[in-house]
């Protein structure tokens, strides 16, 4: 059986590079099933591709190798690293970008990838690791090689831990903000369902009153609308619409849920 690989980056799809990528991981085996999660990530949002990879981790087979860039310090001291957990393996920069899924889930060992042999080139470019590095390591774990032969071996609570801010909750209200936008311009906050105790409430943003629901059509069309989302976050929403143009916000926005 075929391994799997998954794949996340801030490349967009103008240019070659995720192409190149895949052509590398070909390089070492065609026949890996290679799995595009996105590749529309803001440029260099470390935060927007934690949240995204928390959202897809689960729903990969045993095994599967996550392969994630979005590396705005490619080049500089930061570390590149492949992780084993119980399920599969990150490979990636040390920069934060797995802290979400390593909150959830435990990792058994990480590495240093400092092992050539593993690259595409023992020379690789300062400015793309995701070809030269981590496209190659990805492919040959997926191929089975042991994660001890990848590098030297590093604590993994050492590695980079980068958390979106914490909402604040009171008997009445819940400060929180907006920690991701999808493509249809729908606002994720960083309030989990599990804060929210009432069974009542409304959401405010930017003096803007939005009233509680359960699906996108809970409202009439151009009407915005908050409701728990499939993520298990607070998500604001406008009907048939686009809420980010509709309310002039973007990440970081201040949200209010009062009882």
């Amino acid at each position: 059986m075929a391994g799997v690989i998954t794949l996340l980056t801030d490349f967009g799809l103008k240019d070659v590079y995720v192409g190149v990528v895949k052509g590398t991981i070909a390089t070492v085996n065609p026949s890996l099933v290679v799995i595009d999660l996105t590749h529309q990530i803001p440029p260099q949002n470390i935060l927007a591709g934690r949240f995204a990879l928390i959202n897809a981790y689960p729903y990969f087979p045993q095994g599967t190798v996550h392969l994630a860039v979005v590396d705005p310090g490619v080049g500089s001291q930061r570390q590149g690293i492949a992780i084993q957990l119980q399920n599969g393996y990150l490979v990636g920069p040390d920069n934060g970008l797995f802290s979400g899924i390593l909150d959830q889930y435990t990792a058994c060992a990480a590495v240093r990838l400092s092992h050539s042999q593993y690259w595409r080139t023992a020379t690789p470019s300062s400015t793309f690791h995701g070809r030269d590095i981590f496209a190659s390591v990805a492919a040959h774990l997926a191929c089975g090689a042991r994660l001890q032969d990848l590098g030297e071996a590093i604590d993994p609570k050492h590695l980079v831990r980068l958390s979106p801010p914490n909402y604040e909750k009171t008997s009445t209200i819940i400060k929180g903000s907006i920690q991701y936008i999808d493509i249809f311009g729908n606002l994720i906050t960083n309030i989990p369902s599990t804060a929210i105790t009432s069974s009542h409430w409304t959401v405010m943003i930017k003096e803007r009153v939005i009233p509680q629901g359960t699906t996108y059509s809970d409202v009439p069309v151009g009407e915005t609308v908050a409701f728990m989302g499939s993520h298990g976050w607070l998500e604001i929403a406008v009907m048939s619409g686009n809420a980010q143009t509709q309310l002039q916000v973007s990440w970081g926005e201040l949200v209010q849920l009062i009882y």
